[in-house]
């Protein structure tokens, strides 16, 4: 009875909480000797530290010529620091090594030729991992078993924290998400924004941080927070690498049949991912090169729609798109040593996305006998990216004391042409048009980080210089819908400069982080004057956005934290593009130039307990946010068409609680759970769309209850053979005027190593029950909208990587 209770609790557990992967840090303490007499530097002295229960040795070291000596690679807990040279007198005192730094600075040694005491010194110090940080959480992908071999979204769908709507990333249940790649913004993922996770490969990448919390270093944006994605990059002597090939297969059956009339939707889509790292170090140069091509055919939308007017009209329809695209990404760099304390990194990326969409949109009456149209396009869109990275890296004779500057030119050209064929019952017309836009980001970092006594200072300054010019070529058709008088051109521009400082502070019982990040930017959006709708506007602000975290250490396995944080999301160019955009034939989005900013402020409470083979976080949060930033659906009179355009809709909270668990029930076998439950609230608001003629729309309050479960079963047995298991629970959840049902899938992979573990397979499914399906219902004005999605969401992958 006692054995059931015991399973049934730990059951229990699994529903309601998930992971953090802890790892101990190591830190490493400088400090210099000095002579009391006269404060000359003593070399040659021996330093050596002892662990206070038993004396045992953990590190020693002499000091240089400077009187300066290094402990490296001690982890933290108590310790006695002893310093002896001929003719002086020996010094022993404490020393606490605390994780909220990677490096200590204790104060100088003062060594006299007669007895002394020196008085105890105290150090504190932090870990780079995530878990005892409780700030963010870092997951190496080569765990991740069921979701390898595709993009990094799909990588991101089984990591604790996250959860997927919509092609975007989501935090607690917020899309407000900063995506950067090697701690930097990139035309890749978007600045400030998220796009084109679904096409990178997730095999050139190394590990994934969640930042719940940003501190002052980051940028202010991305209210829900920051993940960071870190590159495979390797500096191992000599000639490595890894070469991998991973092939898959989608839609393996129709799930929902098409309307009468269209052409089939894609079966059996393939999925090819070949990748190659490549590294070679020789003395002070270090050189590397990463290359992945992901291909694959998608069915990228499957979505069953309903509309119903207030007047009693009905209309039925299908999106459907089948997708082809190719993902070249390729990124080479050096090294160079210079010296001990200077390196410099110069590197560069090219990314090619070319996109093939083949879509069918049919509309019929309500009971099917009549098709009232069909709506058929091509999509042919191709994304090149480029950049240019130099870092400069001073490190000074304290260990950790250093300085890097880095300068970044990004160069994003966004190639999209379509080319609609509109079918009514007595005719037929095609239209076309083309869309140009050449993004060019100038970006300057100068970063300096000084250890201290108890923690640590970081400071710094940004300046950002970025421009998106598009132009817009309408080529109407017989039957055209297209609406030629909102084409033309536009020019982005933005300008960024921002300066912060960071504190962080450590005792043996309390940890404090304070940071100001302070920040001016200025944006400027020019219309085609000739433009009916829209003309060119702006704004500009400077803002400060403070961070602040409090931690208290109960004892060495319970700790307790409270966080603060300011943050922004600013309209994205796509936010606030004029053009419309009709990849829908009868829902057309189109940006709004006088769209703001939208400020959030942010606290948590969170508890941290560590036990042997285990660990558990538990947080609660409240967001506020101020001019909430989404898309208001409307129709306009005479017609059916929905517009969909972004505007600020006044107040929102997110308030929720999130616990994370990991235990290692057996030598074999460990689970992880994520379970996240918030409460969403949009107040009422009243929105004018001028668009396409102006009109206004007033929605009432929204409220619900929400969140997700992620369980994470993880299975390690003899001869290099793992598994793994992933459920993930999604519940209902509000959206922009209107609701979403509840999402469940179920993932599982197997992964061996072979040839003396330089070699692995791997063959996983994603969906393995093919029950991810989204259904929406959104109220608008005279109209309500209901729609079931059976986009590809099963895939079968198997794989094979090398190293060498």
């Amino acid at each position: 009875m006692k054995t059931t209770t015991i399973l049934l609790f730990v059951a229990l557990l699994q529903i309601l909480s998930q992971a953090v992967n802890a790892q101990s840090p190591s830190i490493s303490i400088s400090g210099t000797i000095k002579s009391k007499k006269d404060g000359v530097a003593l070399p040659y002295v021996n330093v050596i530290l002892r662990k206070v229960q038993d004396s045992t040795f953990v590190a020693g070291a002499a000091s240089n010529e400077k009187g300066l000596f290094t402990l490296s690679g001690v982890k933290p807990g108590n310790y006695l620091l002893e310093a002896s040279f001929m003719g002086f007198k020996t010094i022993t005192q404490p020393l606490f090594v605390g994780t909220l730094s990677p490096y200590i600075d204790i104060p100088p040694i003062e060594l006299e030729e007669t007895a002394s005491q020196l008085k105890g010194v105290e150090v504190a110090g932090q870990q780079q991992s995530v878990s005892l940080a409780m700030d963010k959480k870092t997951y190496n992908l080569s765990d991740n078993i069921s979701q390898g071999g595709g993009s990094v979204l799909q990588a991101m769908q089984n990591l604790p924290g996250i959860t997927i709507q919509d092609g975007k990333v989501q935090l607690r249940g917020n899309d407000k998400v900063t995506v950067l790649i090697d701690g930097k913004q990139t035309a890749l993922t978007g600045f400030g924004s998220q796009y084109g996770l679904d096409n990178i490969p997730a095999s050139s990448i190394e590990r994934i941080e969640i930042i719940n919390n940003p501190s002052s270093r980051y940028d202010a944006n991305g209210n829900a927070g920051i993940i960071n994605i870190i590159m495979k990059k390797n500096n191992q002597d000599g000639w490595n690498g890894k070469a991998g090939i991973a092939l898959g297969a989608g839609a393996l059956w129709e799930r929902q049949a098409n309307l009468p009339g269209i052409r089939p939707q894609y079966r059996m889509t393939p999925k090819i991912n070949p990748s190659l790292s490549l590294n070679y170090r020789k003395n002070k140069v270090n050189a590397f090169l990463q290359a992945d091509n992901l291909y694959t055919h998608t069915l990228n939308k499957n979505e069953f729609v309903n509309r119903i007017y207030d007047n009693g009209d009905v209309v039925r329809q299908q999106l459907k798109r089948n997708r082809n695209t190719n993902f070249f990404n390729s990124r080479a760099g050096i090294d160079w040593f210079i010296n001990d304390k200077n390196t410099l990194t110069i590197s560069g990326m090219f990314g090619s996305e070319k996109i093939i969409d083949r879509g069918d949109q049919p509309f019929f009456n309500a009971d099917l006998s009549q098709r009232t149209r069909l709506w058929q396009f091509l999509e042919d869109e191709l994304k090149t990216t480029v950049m240019a990275t130099a870092n400069y890296q001073r490190k000074f004779e304290q260990p950790g004391h250093q300085l890097n500057i880095g300068f970044n030119y990004t160069f994003h050209r966004e190639d999209e042409k379509y080319f609609y064929d509109n079918t009514l019952p007595a005719s037929k017309g095609t239209d076309a048009f083309k869309l140009l836009s050449d993004e060019q980001v100038y970006d300057l970092n100068i970063d300096y980080v000084k250890p201290l006594k108890y923690g640590r200072i970081e400071t710094g300054i940004k300046l950002r210089n970025r421009s998106i010019p598009t132009d817009m070529n309408f080529i109407p058709g017989l039957n055209s819908v297209l609406d030629t008088t909102a084409g033309g051109w536009a020019t982005y521009r933005e300008l960024i400069p921002a300066v912060y400082g960071n504190y962080v502070f450590e005792t043996p019982k309390w940890e404090a982080e304070l940071g100001l990040r302070l920040e001016y930017v200025r944006i400027r959006y020019d219309v085609n004057p000739g433009h009916r709708t829209y003309s060119s506007d702006g704004y500009h602000y400077t803002q400060p956005f403070p961070n602040f975290r409090l931690s208290y250490k109960l004892n060495d396995r319970n700790k307790l934290s409270a966080f603060f944080n300011r943050r922004v999301d600013r309209p994205n160019e796509v936010d606030i593009r004029i053009f419309p955009k009709y990849d829908d034939a009868d829902i057309i989005k189109v940006g709004n130039p006088a769209l703001r900013p939208q400020f959030t402020n942010s606290i948590e409470l969170g508890y941290k307990n560590t036990w042997s083979g285990g660990s558990l976080y538990a947080a609660a949060y409240h967001r506020y946010v101020d001019g909430t930033i989404t898309r208001i659906s409307t129709v306009v009179p005479g017609s059916t068409s929905v517009y969909a355009i972004f505007q600020n809709a006044g107040k929102s909270y997110n308030t929720g609680m999130e616990m994370v668990l990991e235990q290692k029930v057996a030598p074999f076998y460990t689970f992880n759970i994520n379970g996240n439950i918030y409460r969403n609230r949009i107040d009422a608001y009243t929105v004018n769309n001028l668009y396409p003629v102006e009109h206004q729309f007033t929605a009432a309050a929204q409220n619900i209850t929400s969140g997700s479960v992620k369980l994470n079963n993880n299975l390690r047995f003899r001869n290099g053979l793992e598994a793994q298991l992933t459920a993930v629970y999604m519940a209902p959840d509000i959206i922009p005027q209107g609701t979403m049902e509840a999402r469940f899938s179920l993932d599982a992979g197997i992964k061996k190593t072979i040839q003396q573990s330089k070699g692995e397979i791997f063959i996983n499914a994603t969906d393995l029950l093919n029950t991810m399906v989204i259904k929406r219902t959104i109220i608008g004005n005279g109209f309500t909208y209901t729609s079931k999605d059976y986009y590809e969401t099963q895939v079968i992958r198997v794989g094979y990587n090398y190293k060498f």
